[in-house]
């Protein structure tokens, strides 16, 4: 049967490459805490990947990367600027606020998900006339692949990285669906990364095939001082670290993130070219990585519902009488899959808009 789960990529399997590694890992004693040869094969390949020495930590998830990075940027009195529907910002429990001991996140509007660098330059203007009696512009979080699924141009980051550093800001990069962007750009991982301006970057691995690791990246040894402290603080330094490792070396070896993303990027591309086709069907915002962002009548969703097909419905402003829902694919995701969606779409009649 074809799968009909389309929720979200963190439903998909570990990829086989990466629990192959993990068992490989599993053969005799290693140091334990990160001594271990797979964790320095991860900091020499990473290093190879953006093209100039940096400083990886592996964590265990999303949150706990976005939060210490956060952290090693921001104090307790600062600010950090977002999009407003960062997933720092909505879905992250106030971790980031947490592990920054108290800096305040401020949330920026705009239509696709991308940071308004007007309305960034109108916030840290403010902050400066308010002087004391406002949080301290400290850092800028740009989301890769954004939450509506729109991709950053590395031209878009070096506007805003120069903004913010020109101010005395840090910029952090969560890429949860960083491979995505990059298959999406076909450029290099440095150019939309350090040589645009980005500090620190969040890498995922989870959503596209990794068991349970991200990594933290520093583009520049100083801006990492102690932060292994504070990855040991939050509960983030594994003893037997060569299993993170494992998996972040297997995920960035022969470009597996890359051949993995560029897959469910396809399975995107064709189902939105499906949707085009399909009765009542209106996408929301330009598919650029894995997610869509589609409206549709209420009583097609809800057919779909019956059907067995799983997604989530969606806030989106005013719709009329349609209902947004976020489609999302993975490397896992097949061309049946796919079809299998767009027949049931094709199936209730009606005529596209």
């Amino acid at each position: 049967m074809p799968n009909r789960h389309f929720t979200s990529d963190n439903v998909a399997p570990a990829a086989a490459a990466i629990l192959a590694a993990v068992h490989a890992a599993n053969e005799g004693y290693a140091a334990s805490y990160g001594a271990d040869p797979w964790s320095a094969r991860l900091q020499a390949i990473a290093s190879e990947v953006f093209e100039r020495p940096v400083e990886v930590f592996p964590v265990a998830t999303g949150t706990a990367a976005n939060a210490l990075a956060l952290s090693q940027l921001a104090p307790p009195y600062g600010a950090i600027y977002c999009h407003e529907t960062a997933h720092v910002a909505t879905d992250e429990c106030g971790a980031p606020e947490m592990f920054c001991a108290g800096a305040k996140l401020i949330g920026l509007p705009s239509p696709d998900g991308k940071i308004d660098l007007r309305r960034l330059r109108s916030e840290i203007a403010l902050a400066d006339d308010m002087g004391v009696h406002h949080v301290k512009p400290a850092a800028v979080s740009l989301t890769q692949a954004t939450e509506w699924g729109t991709v950053y141009r590395p031209d878009e980051i070096a506007a805003i990285a120069a903004f913010a550093h020109a101010h005395g800001l840090g910029v952090h990069m969560d890429g949860a669906r960083f491979a995505n962007a990059v298959a999406h750009l076909g450029c290099s991982p440095a150019e939309v990364t350090w040589r645009a301006g980005v500090d620190v970057l969040s890498l995922g691995a989870t959503k596209n095939g990794a068991l349970c690791a991200e990594a933290v990246v520093f583009f520049d040894a100083t801006q990492a001082s102690e932060f292994a402290r504070r990855r040991k603080r939050a509960g983030h330094l594994w003893s037997k670290m060569r299993f993170l490792s494992a998996q972040l070396v297997a995920y960035l070896e022969d470009d597996l993130w890359l051949a993995n993303a560029r897959h469910a990027n396809a399975m995107a591309a064709a189902l939105a070219a499906g949707l085009r086709d399909a009765p009542g069907a209106r996408l929301l915002q330009p598919v650029e990585a894995n997610e869509l962002f589609v409206a549709l009548p209420e009583a097609t969703v809800a057919r779909l519902e019956r059907d067995g097909f799983l997604f989530y419905r969606w806030p989106y402003r005013e719709l009329d009488d349609a209902v947004a829902i976020r489609l999302v694919t993975s490397y896992a995701t097949l061309a049946e899959d796919v079809e299998a969606f767009t027949a049931a779409l094709r199936a209730g009649g009606g005529g596209a808009r």
